[in-house]
């Protein structure tokens, strides 16, 4: 038994894998297993994966057909042995010290689990610090639901929303075996993660140190379209009623509204995503019917998005007034202009 079982899902990762992998490696803490889940991959992944098994018993490579992040990660955690739960994602990498400041943090505040800063890092090569949401140190089971469980739920559209990413979080293994937390989806899954794992009362410890990069991936899912969108969202929305009610949460009135702004400016800009095959009639009537599902419709007419970027708030504008064609319009010229 180790004390940290990191988990590292890997689909058609060939490009990366080494980088991430040697991150780990490198670590001055040096009591942690790798667990990578080759999710189903066509390209190198696999023989790079077992590569790194040769002469590392703390590495295990598990293969599986493509599934997706949440069954590669939960297929990692069934077989995780270590006190603690990380997650790395396989185009990102860590510092040297990342787990070993934020277990001392954790030792240091009495904390069954932690969270850090992160760099992001583009294709260019430039890697800026990202500051953090919550304050240094440590926080109770209550100031933690205030600071990650209420911003998950209640604001979603504000620029510089709280990120709901798994990656810079170390977990109790106790508490997702106990509740037996699985990760659902194929989009929005890490929010529903967190929100169900800081409902349970938690001491946290926070390290405001960059200690995890976050590689911006021009191939990443969140920058291609994603088949059944529409449906992961709603699963994730009947998920996030359900923890409300459960935990007894105090949202505010009109959460759900704001959920529902957030999931349809994705599910819309997924429309025009580059590489979708519909037409551009088809395309615009697409959208006229996502904005007619109950759900949506009942945002659009109740809630007027405020404090958005200037980019969000001129879509939620052409949506509001139902003007679907220059909508389509304006993401033509944006993938031309990335193109």
């Amino acid at each position: 038994m180790s004390t940290l079982s990191i988990i590292l899902p890997a689909h058609n990762a060939a490009l990366y894998l080494h980088r991430s992998v040697r991150s780990v490696l490198s670590q001055s803490f040096q009591d942690w297993e790798l667990i990578i889940v080759d999710d189903g991959s066509t390209d190198a992944t696999p023989e790079i994966a077992e590569m790194f098994t040769r002469g590392e018993r703390r590495v295990r490579v598990v293969h599986q057909p493509n599934r997706g992040v949440s069954a590669a990660r939960n297929a990692g955690m069934r077989i995780a042995t270590g006190r603690y739960i990380a997650f790395l994602d396989a185009d990102d990498s860590l510092e040297p010290e990342a787990y070993s400041d934020m277990l001392a943090a954790m030792e240091k505040h009495k904390a069954d689990c932690c969270v850090c800063e992160y760099y992001k890092l583009f294709p260019n090569g430039e890697r800026i610090a990202v500051p953090g949401e919550i304050p240094p140190g440590r926080h109770t089971a209550e100031t933690t639901q205030k600071m990650i469980v209420l911003p998950l739920l209640a604001d979603r559209l504000r620029a510089g929303a709280f990120l709901g990413t798994i990656w810079r979080y170390i977990f109790s293994t106790k508490t997702i075996v106990d509740r037996d937390i699985r990760f659902v989806g194929a989009y929005l899954e890490d929010e529903t993660f967190l929100i169900e794992y800081f409902s349970l009362p938690h001491t946290l410890a926070s390290v405001n140190k960059p200690l995890y990069t976050y590689y911006q991936n021009p191939r990443s899912v969140t920058r291609r379209y994603l088949e059944g969108f529409m449906d992961t969202f709603l699963i994730t929305l009947s998920r996030k009623n359900r923890f409300v009610g459960e935990f007894e949460i105090p949202v505010p009135e009109g959460w759900v509204d704001n959920s529902s702004w957030a999931g349809l400016l994705i599910a819309v800009s997924n429309e025009f995503a580059p590489g979708h095959t519909r037409s551009f009639m088809e395309k615009i009537s697409a959208v006229k019917k996502i904005c007619e599902d109950p759900i949506f419709a009942h945002a659009i007419q109740n809630l007027k998005p405020t404090g958005m970027a200037r980019a969000k708030t001129v879509v939620a504008t052409l949506l509001r007034h139902k003007l679907y064609i220059p909508l389509a319009l304006l993401y033509t010229i944006k993938n031309r202009k990335r193109g």
